[in-house]
C-alpha cells in the first residue's frame, strides 16, 4: 500500500492534506507495508532551499516535526512508548505529547491503553484512496511512450485471471508479426512469457492449486503442459528475473516476460512481455530485448510504488 501525506499552510496555520499529488510535495512521504516490514523513502527538498535551521524556506517546523514522528512509527515493529519517541526525535516530551494528540486525533495514529502509539487505522483509508487512483494500464502506456524501448516490437501488458492471463494494453511494434494482440485477448498463462513471469511470484501450493484447475492446456506442441516441467521453469524464472515463451504460444514466435509488482504485496499484479520473431533475431538482440523488458518492468514497478528491486537483469 502507498500512502501520502502532505502539509501545507492556510492563513497562517499548518493544515494536513492528503491526495496521490502530495508525492511531489517538498516532506511528502512514502510508507510502504508489505507484512510486518515497513520502509520508508523520502522525497527531500533540494540542499539549496534548507536554511541553518535544517528546515527549508516556507516549511512549518511544527509540521516537519509530525513527519518524523510519523516515520519513526512506521519503521518500529512494535508500538512505541512517549518516552521512546521522545529519545527517537530528540524533542521535548511535551512537544511529542502534543504532536501525537494531534495526529490521534487526525486517525493517523493510534494509543494504545499502556499508553504506546503505533499508526492509526486512517492511514489504511489513505492508502486505499491512492491505490484506487492508479492505473497500471495508464502508467504502461506513458511509460512506453517515454521510454521508446524496442520500438519495432511488440509489447503487452497482462494480468492474471486464474490460471489464464488477460491482455489488458499493448503498444504494437513497427515490425509485423503474422499474430494480433488484443486488449481482452486471454490465452493460458503456462504458455505465456508474462503469464510465466507472473506465476512465478505466487507460492508453489497455489501454482499447484491453478494447474490442476486448468490441466495445463497446451497451444502449440512446445507448450509446456506438465506440472514438474511447469515448476522447473518458474524457479529458473525467479533466478534469472524473466521468462520466456519459446513458441510455446505461436509457433516460429519468441517471447519474453518480467513481472511488475507495487507496494502492496510480493506477488506481481501484472506482467509485461514482449514478442519476436524467432528467425529475425540473433543472441544479441535477444539479450537486448531481455534488458528493455526488465527495464520497463522495474519502471514500472517503481511508478506503482515498489521498493527493493534487483538493480538491474540476470541474463544467465
Amino acid at each position: 500500500m502507498i500512502i501520502v501525506i502532505a502539509f501545507s499552510i492556510w492563513n497562517g496555520y499548518a493544515t494536513l492534506e492528503f491526495s496521490p499529488q502530495s508525492l511531489h510535495q517538498p516532506y511528502g512521504i512514502i510508507m510502504s507495508i508489505a507484512g510486518t516490514k515497513t520502509s520508508l523513502k523520502h522525497n527531500p527538498p533540494a540542499s539549496a532551499d534548507i536554511p541553518g535551521d535544517g528546515y527549508p524556506k516556507g516549511a512549518v517546523p511544527a509540521v516537519v516535526k509530525a513527519v518524523r514522528l510519523l516515520e519513526v512509527l512506521a519503521a518500529a515493529k512494535e508500538p512505541l512508548a512517549l518516552a521512546s519517541l521522545t529519545d527517537a526525535l530528540s524533542l521535548p516530551k511535551s512537544t511529542i505529547h502534543a504532536l501525537c494528540a494531534t495526529l490521534v486525533h487526525a486517525g493517523l495514529v493510534r494509543r494504545f491503553e499502556n499508553g504506546s502509539y503505533h499508526l492509526g487505522s486512517h492511514i489504511m483509508d489513505l492508502s486505499h484512496a491512492f491505490l484506487a487512483r492508479t492505473d497500471v494500464t495508464a502508467e504502461f502506456t506513458s511509460l512506453g511512450d517515454s521510454l521508446n524501448l524496442l520500438p519495432e516490437e511488440t509489447i503487452i501488458l497482462s494480468v492474471l485471471d486464474g490460471s489464464d492471463v488477460v491482455y489488458v494494453s499493448c503498444r504494437n511494434g513497427t515490425r509485423p508479426l503474422g499474430l494480433n494482440f488484443r486488449i481482452g485477448m486471454r490465452l493460458p498463462a503456462n504458455c505465456t512469457a508474462s503469464g510465466k513471469a507472473l506465476l512465478s511470484t505466487l507460492p508453489e501450493e497455489r501454482v499447484v492449486e491453478l494447474a490442476r484447475a486448468s490441466g495445463l492446456p497446451a497451444l502449440t506442441r512446445k507448450s509446456v503442459t506438465e506440472l514438474p516441467a511447469l515448476m522447473k521453469q518458474l524457479v529458473l524464472v525467479r533466478r534469472r528475473g524473466y521468462s520466456v515463451d519459446d513458441e510455446e504460444t505461436h509457433d516460429g514466435m519468441v517471447c519474453l516476460g518480467a513481472p511488475v509488482f507495487d507496494s502492496n504485496s510480493s506477488h506481481a499484479i501484472a506482467g509485461i512481455g514482449v514478442s519476436l520473431l524467432k528467425s529475425a533475431i540473433d543472441a544479441q538482440q535477444k539479450k537486448a530485448a531481455i534488458h528493455a523488458i526488465q527495464r520497463m518492468a522495474s519502471e514500472l514497478s517503481k511508478r506503482l510504488g515498489a521498493q527493493g528491486l534487483a538493480a538491474g537483469p540476470s541474463l544467465s
